[in-house]
Parts: C-alpha cells; sequence; structure tokens
C-alpha cells in the first residue's frame, strides 16, 4: 500500500473567457509594477537616493515614494505585515482564495512559464505527445529553448528583486559590464534557480504541500464565501449527449472532462470544493463555452456560496424532474450577504490598523533625542556640594538638511549644562549634519540646594530655526545621594 499519490505531470489546456482574461490582466499588471517598479525616480533632494522603492541596507534606510523608514521605526514594517494578513483574511471571508487563484506570485510566475511552454511546445495535446515521444531533434530543440526562456525570466526576475535593495541604473550598468560584487551575484544566480525550479517543475505541488494557507484557509470560509461550485442537482445524472437527443432523466453535465482538463491543479471541481482548489475559475469558463455549444443555460459551473447552493437546491426539489431535465429551466442564482459579522469584524480590524498606521506616519517626529547616563562616574559630589552628572546624549536628524538645536532642561531650574566637546559647540547649538546621529557628551551641574532625595529630570531638544516642527524630548532622574548608583531613562 502507498502512502503518497503518485507524481503526475498536470497539462492543462488553453481556455478563453471572462476568468482567463481577468488572470491575464492581473498577471500583467503585476509583472509589470514588479519589474517596473525599481526603475521609478522620486526626488527627495542632494545626497539621498531617488529611488522611488529602495530599501537601502548599507544606509540603514527605506524608501517608499515620500517615505523614508529609519531602523527605529521598524514598527511600521511590522503594521504593514498586520494589514496585509488581515487584508487577506478579509479577502478570504469575502471572496474565497481569489490571492490564490489571481495574485499569488506562485501563480502569477507559473502562469508565465505555461504560456511560454504552450507557446514553443504547443497546446495540451501536442505537450503530452511531445514528452512521451522518443528524442528527435524537434523535441530537442523544442525543450531547450523552453527552458532558456524560462531561465531568462528567472535571471530577469532574481534582477528585479536585488535592484529593490540598490541603485537600479547603477546596478544594471554593473551588471552590463560583469562588475558586481560576489554577494550581488550570488543573490541574482539563487534567486533565478528558485524561479525556475518553483515555476517549471514544482507549480501545483507548491500550492498542495509547502504553502500552509491551503490547510488553514477553511477557518476563513463561511456559508456564505465565496467558492467555486458545480450544480449537482442540475448536472446530474451526468453522461455523453448527442445533439437532438432529449434530455430527459439526463443531467446538463455532457461529462466532457472540459473543467478537468483546463484545471493548473489537476482536481476535479465536481468532486466537491477540494483543499487544492486555488479558485481561479478556468474551470467556469471551459464549461461555460461546452454550455454554449450545447445550447443550455451557463453556470452548471460557477462562483457561489453554500449558502445559495443550499437554496437553489430546496429549489430544484420543488420543480417537475422532468420540466429541470427538459435544457432550459434553472432556478436563478440568488444574492450575495456580503455584510455579515466575519467581514464587518474584519473591515473594522482593517480601518483601525490601517488608521493608526497612518497617524503613526503623519505625526513621527523628525528628530528623536537619546539620552543615556554616564556609568562612570555615576556622579561627583563636588567642593561646594553641587553634584554633576554626566549623560551621553544621541541626536537622530532624520531630515534631509543639516540641523542647529538647543538643549535645555526641566525640572531643575538651577541646573547648569555643558557641552563636552571640540569646536564651537554649545548646548545653545548642537550641530547635527542630515539623515545622520551624532553623540555628544553633555555634564549637569546641580546646586547643593536641589540634590536632596531623587529630582526629575527632563532634557528638551528644539530646532533652532523651527522648534515647533522639530523637537524631542527624554526624562529620568538625578541621584539621591552619593551611596545611590543607579539611573533610569523613562
Amino acid at each position: 500500500m502507498s502512502l503518497f499519490e503518485t507524481a503526475r505531470k498536470i497539462y492543462p489546456r488553453r481556455v478563453k473567457g471572462t476568468f482567463r482574461s481577468l488572470k491575464w490582466l492581473s498577471m500583467i499588471v503585476l509583472l509589470g509594477i514588479y519589474y517596473a517598479a525599481p526603475w521609478l525616480r522620486w526626488d527627495r533632494g542632494p545626497h539621498v537616493p531617488d529611488q522611488a522603492i529602495l530599501v537601502d541596507l548599507v544606509g540603514q534606510r527605506g524608501y517608499f515614494f515620500g517615505i523614508e523608514i529609519w531602523p527605529q521605526e521598524v514598527y511600521l514594517l511590522v503594521g504593514v505585515l498586520i494589514l496585509a494578513a488581515i487584508g487577506l483574511f478579509f479577502a478570504t471571508a469575502l471572496l474565497g482564495r481569489v490571492w490564490c487563484g489571481y495574485a499569488c506570485p506562485q501563480t502569477v510566475w507559473t502562469d508565465l512559464f505555461v504560456w511560454v511552454e504552450r507557446f514553443v511546445q504547443g497546446d495540451r495535446n501536442a505537450r503530452r505527445k511531445l514528452d512521451e515521444s522518443a528524442w528527435t531533434l524537434e523535441k530537442l530543440w523544442k525543450k531547450t529553448l523552453t527552458h532558456l526562456i524560462w531561465l531568462l525570466i528567472g535571471a530577469v526576475t532574481g534582477g528585479a528583486w536585488v535592484f529593490y535593495f540598490n541603485d537600479a541604473p547603477t546596478l544594471f550598468s554593473d551588471l552590463w559590464h560583469l562588475d558586481v560584487s560576489w554577494s550581488v551575484l550570488g543573490w541574482i544566480i539563487a534567486l533565478t534557480l528558485s524561479t525556475y525550479f518553483m515555476a517549471g517543475f514544482a507549480r501545483e505541488n507548491v500550492c498542495t504541500y509547502m504553502c500552509p494557507y491551503a490547510r488553514f484557509q477553511s477557518a476563513m470560509f463561511d456559508k456564505d464565501t465565496l467558492i467555486i461550485t458545480y450544480e449537482a442537482e442540475r448536472g446530474e445524472p451526468r453522461g455523453k449527449h448527442k445533439k437532438g437527443e432529449s434530455w430527459d432523466g439526463k443531467g446538463h453535465c455532457i461529462d466532457c472532462d472540459s473543467c478537468v482538463i483546463v484545471c493548473p491543479m489537476g482536481i476535479d471541481i465536481r468532486d466537491g470544493l477540494q483543499m487544492q482548489c486555488i479558485s481561479c475559475g478556468l474551470c467556469i469558463d471551459a464549461c461555460n463555452s461546452v454550455m454554449d455549444k450545447i445550447e443550455l443555460p451557463r453556470g452548471l459551473i460557477r462562483y457561489d456560496t453554500e449558502s445559495n447552493q443550499r437554496q437553489r437546491r430546496d429549489g430544484y426539489r420543488t420543480l417537475d424532474i422532468a420540466h429541470r431535465k427538459s435544457g432550459k429551466t434553472v432556478v436563478p442564482q440568488q444574492k450575495m450577504r456580503w455584510v455579515r459579522p466575519r467581514t464587518v469584524a474584519y473591515a473594522l480590524i482593517l480601518s483601525t490598523v490601517g488608521s493608526l498606521m497612518l497617524t503613526a506616519i503623519v505625526l513621527r517626529p523628525m528628530t528623536e533625542l537619546t539620552v543615556n547616563h554616564a556609568r562612570a562616574p555615576q556622579f561627583v559630589r563636588l567642593s561646594d556640594g553641587s553634584v554633576r552628572n554626566d549623560y551621553q546624549i544621541k541626536i537622530l536628524n532624520k531630515s534631509h538638511d543639516d540641523r542647529a538645536y538647543h538643549l535645555s532642561t526641566q525640572g531643575l531650574p538651577q541646573a547648569r549644562l555643558e557641552v563636552l566637546a571640540a569646536g564651537d559647540e554649545t548646548v545653545e547649538t548642537l550641530h547635527v549634519p542630515a539623515n545622520s546621529v551624532a553623540s555628544f557628551r553633555v555634564r549637569v551641574d546641580t546646586p547643593e540646594a536641589t540634590t536632596h532625595g531623587r529630582s526629575d529630570i527632563r532634557f528638551l531638544l528644539s530646532d533652532t530655526q523651527n522648534p515647533a516642527q522639530n523637537s524631542a524630548q527624554n526624562s529620568g532622574k538625578t541621584p539621591e545621594s552619593a551611596r545611590h548608583d543607579s539611573y533610569f531613562i523613562r
């Protein structure tokens, strides 16, 4: 007894129809965005990358058009991942596995590879015959050309991905002149081979065995989720049908297997909803074309919900059997319930997280201040009784212009601040270059009258040119006495 199903190659046949056209449109748009996005330009001023979408690992920066993300703002990436996950759940609850069928990278690139295979080797029967035939000159050149085009697509795909992490025109020029680092070349080769293997050979096995989404999709389905259904009450008993024969006692399914032959997953939707189904709708196009040829109503296979399917099943039972098998009478499709508790919950979560993300982006400061107490000594009591504390402060200037900042304190009105730095740096003018972090050592002397007990101290930083737009603050406590060696930032 075998524990695993024997692997078999699937030869999907070409089909025309509404959903095939939607898949072509989706593939063209998504591939166009993927390959073209690194070449888009966005002017951010001098000495700043002008690539619209760029992950600058060397500069530790991320750019997305007018949004610039620093390492300290990694929470924005977390928010994007949460939005993507909730958005996927929301789309699944409404439309089933529409992501898998139309937008998943595995589906998009597999579609492209199958198109190349069909273009070079022919449609389903020709490809199957070619694989089963002995090796000839024709088979050799067709197979070679197919795999060379696959490798070329893989190389362009890998190169485009690396462009997102480098300046695209510069890296393209380096690639053209064979002047690239081994790390860049290694990533391109790895992504080329992975694309070649996943879209050329693994194909439907990725969806069935590797992707976890197919395993837990049913948890996001309910009776009103849009899925691909087969109307068994109308289609059964299935069987061959000749033109001019009566439909009495026969179902509308003529058992042509067109829905199976065009399926990229190789399943039979007439067996019911299955884990492998990616809801691409190609079986619907195939079945509708057959219904048109035999002059029967469309919709034997369709996008529908479990709830509507149950209502139509009850509707068929009220019809006279001979009447419903006459070939023209079908129970009409019911309306969809788009608004229901599950979809409302997902929509609320999506809007809440989206609003928080938008607020965080709009209100994020362009200046950040970090204060750390000097480790040794913790503090020094001077001869006049005052207490001296040293602090290491770091000022992050996220703007694209050089800034001068003014440093002050709150909580200790008589405190004296001094910057221990070479040059003309004072607490009145702390210069920080554009897009950089500057570190300063600051000394705070507190008079004897204010050193009894632990005192709150807050450091305030303001831009000398525009205090309202560029300011930051941090706070801590002064030590209670010489025997206290603790300090904290809050």
